[in-house]
């Protein structure tokens, strides 16, 4: 088991071998076994999938930004997949901080924006709330920041 009050502030990124799937109207649209796996207090464990495991043609730059006071700006994605688009769906680190430069090139999922997220066959559950987008799984354990009245922690 892993505490999610165990994991540092400032964030670590870890590479994971973990099978990293996501899915959506159907479709398979990531598919990768060396993500990097960011772990920040209070947050569960976000999966950054490189590029080249993301099905070519389904990610549209989106509209708006956010900022991370570790990481950088970050860039958002909407997710196309035959009939379905799904605004926001994912972000990335176009040009992140030096120190979290091995994000470039590798965007993240919003479990609850897309039909299904799995680590190496679980099927996630997606954090709480529509701004953070992290990844829990049997093995992880809270308290979590993300729902109603855990934002000011």
């Amino acid at each position: 088991m892993e505490s999610v009050w165990d994991y540092p502030r400032p964030p670590r990124v870890e590479r994971s071998t973990a099978r990293i799937t996501v899915t959506h109207a159907g479709q398979v649209v990531a598919d990768s076994r060396r993500c990097l796996r960011v772990l920040e207090t209070s947050h569960p464990p976000v999966y950054y999938v490189p590029r080249g495991d993301v099905a070519e043609g389904v990610l549209r730059p989106a509209s708006g930004q956010s900022w991370c006071e570790f990481k950088g700006t970050a860039t958002y994605w909407d997710l196309v997949v035959a009939d379905a688009e799904v605004p926001a769906a994912a972000w990335s680190y176009e040009r992140p901080t030096p120190e979290y430069a091995q994000l470039t090139e590798a965007v993240a999922f919003y479990p609850g924006r897309v039909d299904e997220c799995r680590v190496d066959g679980e099927v996630v559950r997606a954090q709480e709330g529509d701004f953070y987008g992290g990844w829990i799984t049997a093995d992880i354990t809270g308290p979590f920041k993300g729902g109603p009245g855990t934002r000011g922690w």
